[in-house]
């Protein structure tokens, strides 16, 4: 082109940094992608564009895998972003492993994406843009048609922090404790090899067959506590690595964060946060377990109540609580006693719990009220503290209908954070380890620290970035 006022050649190369920043600030991330590549002066503008951690989600509903999937990725991809993971969610009607498919060769595969199911998903609709939740219903469809299903991606750009999945594989003849060892070790050595230190930044669990209780426990003793960890249960899983592109069918997977000792000078610090939202009231007095059978993953026992010696049924137990409650990783009645999912052991000693509305709003108010410190006053040092984004593992027992209010659960993110990126799922068993805190009728009565499984709660990631 040709200056209007010298009439000599020019190229887009004597325009100014910050012209040309703004104009590449501009580009879908493929694009940005090419203009990194075009010389150094561009490759340097790139990374000043995109210098500070940034998430990206879409939701979509259609009767076709092939159009939901482009639209979320189209989407997720209109902005100028590097990923570094991928987290996707599909409806039931979809075939997971073509999604998983789909999305991976979108994505390339040197990029960790884990592909799951979900009994529900929140997110902002790739093509109107409107902040919705989507439930299932009792046959396992979804309101919006009979034939239509909704796929919700998030994807995640980290600078300075590594990702990649491990998986918590099964295998013939091999106890499950010893392929839990494997998976803790296996998060370990990765963390040690990028950060200096076993102990990731964060975990965000998927699982299916093991028992989590006991990964939980055994991650909870291996790893620092500033580790957080999230997670759910889900039906199926698909993921890859981010190493090959290979796809493995671990039914049990980790997304690992860790922070990179390499990461370049003037980078910030990325940050995690969990936060619990309970829905549970203890009835009755505690129990210590007296007997205890095992029957594949569950566990059916007899316990009795702390300074008896008589041992009661699971029956008799919840007779006791005057209503029928669930404990916090699962219990029903059965004649033989308590059957519990998670597993359980002589001399354990346990509550009953069961749903209340009160509990879980008041709950909800305080995880909102907890949300709201992120954005009052600075980090130690007095930097700013920056929420770029957030992700909500919520009880499907808890939408819309149970509260009677729409969006509910997502509201403490929506309220202290509107326009900054969310995404969530619904499904039965959420993971979260932290201390946990049951509100009743506004009163707060501390239940000590909580690793493991939660029924009728909802786990809440916040990531936080300080430059």
């Amino acid at each position: 082109m040709t200056s209007p006022s010298t009439g000599i050649a020019t190229t887009i190369d004597d325009v100014g940094d910050d012209f040309l920043q703004n104009i590449i600030g501009r580009l879908p991330a493929v694009s940005f992608a090419s203009a990194a590549c075009v010389s150094r002066s561009w490759n340097r503008v790139c990374n000043r564009v995109l210098c500070r951690p940034k998430l990206s989600s879409a939701c979509f509903t259609a009767y076709s895998i092939e159009v939901a999937v482009e639209e979320v990725v189209n989407k997720v991809l209109s902005e100028p972003i590097r990923p570094h993971f991928a987290i996707a969610s599909v409806g039931y009607l979809f075939d997971l492993q073509l999604a998983h498919q789909l999305i991976s060769a979108k994505l390339g595969s040197k990029i960790p994406v884990i592909t799951n199911h979900h009994n529900g998903c929140m997110g902002r609709d790739a093509s109107s843009n409107e902040y919705e939740q989507v439930y299932a219903t009792d046959d396992g469809h979804f309101h919006v048609g009979d034939e239509t299903e909704t796929v919700m991606l998030v994807i995640g750009f980290l600078p300075g922090i590594k990702v990649k999945t491990v998986p918590l594989l099964k295998q013939i003849q091999v106890p499950d404790a010893v392929m839990i060892d494997k998976f803790v070790r296996d998060i370990m050595e990765f963390s040690d090899a990028i950060s200096g230190c076993k102990s990731p930044a964060a975990i965000i669990m998927f699982y299916l067959n093991h028992d989590m209780q006991a990964v939980m426990e055994k991650l909870d003793y291996a790893l620092s506590l500033e580790t957080v960890i999230v997670g759910e249960h889900v039906d199926s899983t698909r993921h890859t690595s981010g190493i090959t592109a290979s796809v493995e069918f671990a039914s049990d997977v980790a997304l690992v964060f860790v922070v990179d000792k390499k990461k370049p000078p003037g980078i910030g610090e990325t940050h995690f946060h969990a936060v619990m939202s309970s829905g549970l009231l203890s009835v009755g007095p505690a129990y210590e377990v007296a007997s205890v059978k095992k029957d594949g993953h569950c566990t059916f026992l007899t316990a009795r109540r702390e300074g008896s010696d008589e041992s009661l049924s699971g029956y008799a137990i919840l007779n006791q609580a005057d209503e029928a409650a669930s404990k916090e990783f699962s219990c029903s009645d059965n004649e033989e006693g308590l059957y519990i999912a998670g597993g359980a052991k002589t001399g354990d000693t346990f509550r009953v719990y069961f749903p209340d509305t009160t509990a879980a709003v008041s709950s909800v108010a305080s995880v909102s009220n907890h949300l709201r410190s992120f954005k009052q006053g600075s980090t130690t040092g007095g930097d700013k503290r920056e929420v770029f984004g957030g992700l909500i593992f919520a009880s499907y027992c808890r939408g819309e209908s149970y509260f009677d209010q729409p969006n509910f659960v997502s509201s403490p993110f929506l309220d202290n954070f509107p326009g900054v990126t969310l995404g969530g799922t619904f499904n039965d068993n959420q993971i979260w380890r932290g201390n946990l805190t049951a509100y009743v009728n506004e009163s707060q009565q501390k239940l000590g620290r909580y690793v493991g499984l939660h029924e009728w709660g909802d786990a809440y990631l916040i990531m936080s970035y300080t430059p």
